[in-house]
């Protein structure tokens, strides 16, 4: 590697104040901000507004839109048989003797 032309890589503690969680990793932010880790050193601090601990996706906690309404109005906009290959829906038919 050339020197001078890279960021300064080095530890990192980030933590995401929601979910009240932190990680130590590698990165080239910079921050004013310090923190004391659990091994005793002290670490710059990046604080989070979102992490892996609170996201919705991650957490199980994610909230499904109702999409039976939208749907509904498709199927009324454009009928049942909307595609181009269906075959229509037969038609019942009552035999009078």
């Amino acid at each position: 590697m050339k020197k001078g032309i890279h960021p300064d890589y080095h530890p990192v503690v980030f933590l995401d104040a929601a979910a009240n969680f932190s990680f130590l990793t590698s990165s080239t932010v910079k921050s004013n901000h310090t923190i004391v880790w659990s091994d005793g050193q002290t670490y710059p601090l990046v604080r989070l507004e979102i992490s892996s601990a609170s996201h919705p996706f991650f957490t199980g906690k994610m909230k499904l839109i109702d999409a039976t309404g939208q749907i509904e109005r498709f199927r009324k906009r454009f009928g049942q048989n909307y595609r181009k290959g269906d075959a229509k829906p037969e038609e019942t038919k009552t035999e009078t003797k």
